[in-house]
């Protein structure tokens, strides 16, 4: 990677530096929850439908309690109002319609997978063996499968997800720029455009994706204490330690939750699952520590997914292709039940629909629809991959329109870089920026006009292979956090952070953040943030995470937050610690407190060279001998920050294919990118994130689908069907980054944990239509897999 941001000398803030938690993640030195066994644990297995949407008639346990080890066979009646409830945080409109959603029912389920009976047993090998001794009668009902079908399912007579609520329409959520004030009206720029323009429309589909998370989700339950303690592979201990108190009555001072090392989540993991609510109900009727894992084909199937929507957009332009208005229509499948934030999840593709460009008019609409299907969530991106797929699909098509290069439509339209602090159609404001710089940079990287050349060239010879190039220039919402926002949208909870900074009487420091990593790197970058601000050395900081009884304030880590919000946290807290030992500073120094300067890690009294390094200082602070008077003997400080605004990354992203069009088989040729993060904390976690973001975006693209059959059955639940990408099947991707400092924080950070998901699906999507365009081919849903690829090329060739 070569980075135009060079650190200072002797700086830890831009610097390459391996993970401090590598170390003991590759030796196999570390807890996972699976690993951890307490005295006298007991394991659990789910009993789990095996259809979409049935009605409990009866359930038989008695085989099942006979069998060897088996200490237990409970069912939803047996766990009562112990069990809790799901929880959703987000509903987004008042009216929003909320099917009750129980860890296990009592009298019906509403997708293949839902658990109707856990068996206790001495090892997890018993109670899976004894699980399939259960005998359960069920009443099959319709089941709403088809997302556009269950739209309408209300006026049609089709089948309700839950009959009960008469409708599968979940919630319907709008937003007009012209009602808002934030722009024009768009049926006028649309209509203006029908009779003396250019109007583009299309439908695209994003198909149902699984986050796939390396460690499997796992919990562990004991009660035997003074507290429960919770040990969970989640992203949200703080958020689950609240949903477990508030839906089962414990309070919540008696909960610990602890997420100790956690094998990624892409969102995955940031859902309070019936799993652990189980776990939870099971160990306190029982009084004794209770373990579940669930197998990787348990994950595939119940853990939530991601997108599953159909997008309606209608863009208008002008004859010489500058935008006037865009119109955006969502159908967007919830699965079975409104998951924690599932339901906001296209709000949040709302705001970023319009994305770098200056539409003087929008409106979107999306209509969130019950299905008997695996509920769905946040996964990598949340909104935002979904919204730039769309855009970005629609400006390759406005460019063919003209006759244009897909590039210079585009900048045609963006945002100019003096033009920032921008407020968008969509009423955001995005307070920095360069795109130009970033489309500069990775159209010299990727060596843009030589291979149009090539492609030219192919296309002329009529080459069984045929190149395509994909642009995608995106920005996205990220720092999740704006409380006032959040609430203005009806978000359940806050968005601010919290951090806290302990000064040891050895000198060395302990940092406690709420946010809590799945593999970001925290343990790294928080400390070498506390480095570069206190002058200590990056190897005296300790960074504690994810346990609720140590870092006791905190929402988690999601949305690109935790260094935007969580690391501004933790600079205030480290700016108090500074404030509270000048004090102390200039009464050991004999100085007034106005004369002393702080750098490097020393207070100094101006124009000589007497001074006190902080450590020092901590030191004496403990021992409280000589502090000034009415003075508490402590540096400790904590801070809690709420932002203003979101986070506003940006970049270019080039891809080229080869598509053999007699297979329909797409071989990756080059990509690469530009990414603008502003300042660079750790530009090694940085090139991590950006290459594992690529992966997961070009796997949408290619290769990823979460299939059901007509009977509700999904027929992907294992790695032989759901096809997850490996090391053979990508390139080496090539990535730089330009510097646009934020403007909204103290240390000029973007979010970058989701922009490599967000903007690569785009860019190999129009690599791969651009190969075959000349062919008749306009579209090709993804996947883009050889049999659909050599399909669009059949269609296109009788068109």
């Amino acid at each position: 990677m070569t980075a135009t941001q060079e650190p200072a000398a002797g700086a830890e803030i831009g610097r390459d530096r391996r993970r401090k938690e590598d170390q003991r993640l590759i030796t196999g030195r570390t807890r996972w929850t699976d690993n951890i066994t307490l005295p006298g644990m007991l394991h659990l297995a789910m009993v789990r439908s095996p259809f979409p949407h049935a009605r409990i008639t009866g359930i038989n346990t008695e085989a099942a309690k006979g069998a060897t080890n088996v200490v237990a066979v409970l069912t939803g009646a047996d766990l009562g109002e112990g069990q809790g409830a799901c929880i959703n945080a987000w509903p987004v409109v008042e009216d929003q319609v909320t099917p009750p959603h129980l860890p296990m029912p009592t009298d019906r389920v509403a997708f293949a997978g839902e658990t109707v009976a856990v068996v206790v047993a001495r090892s997890a090998a018993e109670a899976r063996d004894a699980a399939e001794l259960v005998e359960v009668d069920y009443e099959e009902l319709p089941a709403a499968l088809d997302l556009k079908e269950a739209a309408t399912a209300h006026e049609t007579g089709g089948a309700i997800a839950h009959p009960d609520l008469g409708t599968n329409v979940s919630a319907v959520w709008r937003f007009d720029s012209g009602e808002a004030g934030t722009g024009g009206d768009v049926e006028q720029a649309i209509a203006e455009a029908r009779a003396n323009g250019i109007v583009i429309e299309r439908e695209y589909r994003q198909q149902r994706l699984i986050p796939a998370f390396m460690e499997p989700r796992s919990v562990v339950v004991d009660p035997t204490g003074e507290q429960i303690t919770v040990w969970s592979a989640t992203q949200v201990p703080h958020i689950l330690r609240f949903a477990m108190a508030a839906t089962t009555g414990v309070p919540e001072s008696k909960i610990r939750v602890i997420a100790p090392d956690v094998g990624g989540g892409f969102g995955g993991k940031l859902q309070q699952t019936p799993e652990e609510m189980i776990a939870f109900a099971v160990a306190r009727r029982l009084g004794k520590p209770v373990k579940f894992t669930e197998t990787r084909s348990e994950s595939l199937l119940t853990a939530h997914h991601g997108r599953d929507q159909w997008q309606r957009l209608t863009l208008a332009a002008t004859k010489d292709g500058h935008v006037t208005g865009l119109k955006v229509d969502l159908l967007a499948d919830l699965g079975a039940y409104v998951a924690i934030v599932g339901g906001g999840v296209p709000v949040l593709g709302a705001f970023m629909f319009n994305a770098i460009y200056k539409f003087p008019a929008y409106q979107f609409q999306t209509t969130n629809i019950l299905t008997n299907k695996t509920w769905t969530d946040a996964y990598r991106g949340a909104g935002r991959p979904e919204a730039t797929f769309a855009i970005e699909r629609l400006m390759d098509e406005l460019a063919t329109e003209l006759g244009k290069d897909p590039l210079e439509v585009r900048e045609m339209n963006w945002i100019k870089h003096e033009e920032f602090p921008f407020t968008t159609v969509a009423g955001l404001e995005y307070d920095s920026g360069n795109y130009e710089a970033a489309t500069a940079r990775a159209k010299e990287m990727f060596g843009y006009d030589a291979l149009r050349a090539e492609q030219a060239e192919r296309r002329a010879r009529g080459d069984k292979v045929q190149l395509g190039l994909g642009v995608s220039t995106f920005t996205e919402m990220c720092g999740l956090a704006p409380s006032r926002v959040l609430g203005s949208l009806n978000y359940g909870a806050g968005g601010w952070e919290h951090a806290e900074v302990r000064m040891l009487a050895t000198g060395k420091v302990e940092v406690v953040t709420g946010a809590s990593a799945h593999g970001q790197g925290h343990e790294t970058a928080f400390s070498q943030i506390a480095a570069d601000r206190l002058g200590v050395p990056f190897e005296d900081i300790e960074v504690l995470h994810g346990d609720t009884q140590i870092s006791h304030k905190g929402l988690d880590t999601y949305g690109s937050r935790s260094l935007v919000v969580g690391g501004e946290a933790l600079v205030r807290a480290l700016d108090k610690v500074i404030e509270k030992a000048k004090p102390v500073a200039a009464h050991l120094l004999e100085a007034s407190a106005d004369d002393l300067e702080f750098s490097g890690g020393r207070f100094t009294v101006k124009g000589t060279d007497q001074g006190m390094a902080i450590t020092e200082i901590a030191t004496a602070v403990f021992a409280a001998h000589n502090l000034p008077d009415g003075m508490e003997p402590s540096l400790d400080s904590e801070a809690t920050y709420d932002p203003v605004n979101f986070n506003y990354p940006h970049g270019t992203h080039l891809c080229a294919v080869e598509v053999d069009t007699e297979t329909g088989q797409v071989r990756l040729r080059k990509y690469v990118c530009c990414d603008d993060i502003g300042v660079v904390i750790n530009p090694l976690i940085v090139s991590g994130q950006v290459h594992g973001g690529l992966v997961q975006g070009i796997a949408q693209a290619l290769w990823e689908e979460a299939v059901y059959d007509d009977n509700g059955t999904l027929v992907t639940g294992s790695f032989v069907d759901y096809l997850l990408p490996t090391a053979a099947d990508t390139i080496t991707f090539e990535i730089d980054h330009t510097t646009s400092p934020a403007t909204t924080n103290s240390l000029g950070t973007k979010g970058v944990g989701e922009a490599g998901t967000i903007a690569s699906t785009p860019a190999v999507v129009n690599a791969v239509v651009d190969a075959v365009r000349h062919l008749g081919v306009s579209d090709i849903t993804m996947p883009c897999t050889p049999q659909r690829v050599w399909n669009a090329i059949q269609k296109g060739a009788q068109a």
